[in-house]
């Protein structure tokens, strides 16, 4: 059976067809209900045991080859059949390239601030979006019951004990922290979910980057410093920059870093509720609490961290007054940038 078997291999190796009628055929004789392959594995039924393995292989090779070859042929023919009657190409027409994609605003501007930290010496770290309640709150100085708990309402992993979407990546800077590395510089990109109304200036989820840097004698002036340096190099030299104390649970003291918003030149506009100014990112020195939690010592090391959201950023850089466009896929609004 198995001298059958190899004669069978080798004639479809050598086969060849001459339309798509041949190669029909030949699919009905190896494939078919009644064809070749059909009687040999019935025959297979009654070959010695210590034969089966063998044959079953050879049998198993001959349908692969069989299959392979009808796949080949028709492909082959199909494509013959249409270049004969297709209408004769017009040689003098310009080719027609293919279509380029485009990166996502988000990606750009996104690659755009890592850049920029990356110059001013921080690394680049990226954690996971489920977390548990320590690492989004507890870490950061958001004690249970916590009224600061309610400026993030949270997505809850149903099922677990208190897992989470994180509402913000400050939970990489714990554990870049914890990691016990220090000095240490770095920003954290990545997607944040929040329970918010989706409108034209929020959604249920966005991206943000934020920033954290612990060493020793570090003072809020290198912090406005490192924030003054990343607005003027993304923004432009001719960029307004304001700084107003504001409230963080894991910053002491904190600011918010406003900005000339560049969309109305300081008219007023929905982007900056008419205000002329668009905040666009928090900041603070590292409460001494978090420093704590992370087996870090006050005494010694102190920190500033920031953080910002990237569609704020690219809508005031591409002048985008709905944020819902970022994740709508629209191909009209992706292929300007």
């Amino acid at each position: 059976m198995q001298d059958l078997i190899e004669d069978h291999i080798r004639t479809v190796e050598q086969f060849e067809a001459q339309n798509l009628e041949q190669v029909e055929h030949f699919r009905i004789q190896y494939l078919g209900r009644k064809g070749i392959l059909v009687d040999l594995f019935e025959t297979f039924k009654t070959v010695a045991n210590t034969q089966k393995k063998a044959t079953g292989l050879l049998i198993n090779q001959l349908k692969q080859s069989v299959e392979t070859k009808h796949s080949t042929l028709k492909n082959q023919l199909e494509q013959t059949q249409t270049r004969h009657t297709d209408q004769p190409q017009d040689l003098s027409l310009q080719t027609q390239t293919d279509a380029v994609g485009h990166r996502h605003p988000l990606s750009l501007v996104r690659g755009e601030i890592v850049g920029i930290f990356e110059r001013l010496g921080f690394n680049l770290s990226e954690g996971n979006e489920i977390v548990s309640d320590w690492e989004n709150f507890g870490a950061l100085n958001f004690p249970e019951n916590h009224p600061a708990r309610d400026m993030q309402d949270t997505f809850f992993v149903e099922g677990t004990q208190k897992m989470l979407l994180r509402t913000h990546t400050s939970n990489e800077q714990v554990a870049e922290m914890q990691k016990g590395k220090l000095p240490l510089r770095v920003i954290t990109p990545g997607r944040v979910y929040r329970n918010e109304t989706v409108s034209a200036r929020s959604h249920c989820f966005f991206h943000q980057i934020e920033g954290l840097a612990v060493g020793k004698g570090i003072s809020f002036v290198d912090l406005k410093q490192t924030l003054y340096s990343f607005a003027k190099e993304l923004f432009g030299q001719s960029v307004t920059i304001r700084f107003r104390p504001s409230y963080f649970p894991f910053t002491e003291p904190s600011a918010e870093m406003d900005i000339s918003c560049s969309i109305c030149k300081g008219k007023g506009c929905n982007v900056c509720k008419h205000s002329g100014w668009v905040e666009i990112l928090g900041c603070g020195m590292v409460d001494v609490n978090v420093l704590e939690n992370c087996e870090i010592d006050p005494s010694i090391y102190t920190g500033f961290a920031f953080g910002m959201g990237i569609e704020r950023i690219a809508m005031l850089k591409y002048g985008i007054k709905d944020l819902r466009l970022f994740s709508e896929n629209d191909v009209r609004f992706l292929e300007q940038f």
